[in-house]
């Protein structure tokens, strides 16, 4: 079983590899960071990608916003058609994330998620089920967003507050690499980790969750 969030020694990160745990996978599956190896070599995309992501952390640490790594790392990259995938909810901040993203000399190609307009009975959700009961909702479609993206021949679609679930079919049918720059969170002001920095107010809330016995 894979415990790294657990460990507490990390090193990994330290490069002290002589004080791994028995139970890390650099010590139980040496096999798997050969194989890592052999991708970023042979593999001119993976190779692509990391070498850049790892010269877009260097450069812009503590000093790129999210928005901004992402619009350098496309650079890096020798990217210059975007995919932008986006919620309804978001529809405001998806219109300036692509003034901001053309600004920069690329052109994008968005789609937002109720595109098809296809009622949620599809999916065999029932009126009492629905977000507003009584009215007409369409579904939420990634597959359709990343089938029209991969169509328009993006080459990194850029995820903009897509459902917990959503997202996953979206970047299983995406043809291009994906990134994030926003998860949605109504609660939270999109901002999910607050739930664990805020751990004072939302412990009572988040123990709700344990499974019961």
């Amino acid at each position: 079983m894979l415990r790294c969030a657990e460990c507490g020694i990390y090193a990994c990160y330290t490069g002290q590899t002589e004080k791994i745990p028995e139970h890390c996978p650099m010590n139980t599956a040496g096999n798997v960071f050969e194989e890592a190896d052999r991708e970023y070599r042979q593999d001119p995309v993976a190779a692509n990608l990391a070498l850049n992501s790892a010269l877009t952390e260097s450069a812009g640490y503590r000093r790129w916003s999210r928005l901004e790594e992402i619009i350098q790392f496309s650079r890096m990259a020798g990217f210059t058609k975007l995919g932008l995938a986006f919620c309804v909810g978001l529809r405001r901040e998806a219109a300036q994330v692509t003034k901001i993203f053309q600004q920069a000399g690329f052109v994008v190609a968005s789609v937002m998620c109720k595109t098809g307009s296809k009622p949620k009975e599809l999916l065999g959700i029932r009126e009492e089920q629905k977000v507003r009961p009584g009215q007409f909702e369409p579904i939420c479609n990634p597959v359709a967003q990343a089938y029209l993206l991969n169509r328009a021949g993006t080459e990194l679609n850029v995820l903009l507050g897509l459902c917990v679930g959503h997202d996953s079919l979206f970047i299983k049918y995406s043809a291009a690499p994906v990134t994030v720059l926003a998860v949605k969170d109504r609660v939270l002001a999109h901002n999910p980790l607050g739930a664990i920095y805020a751990a004072h107010y939302y412990a009572p809330k988040l123990a709700a969750c344990k499974k019961s016995d």
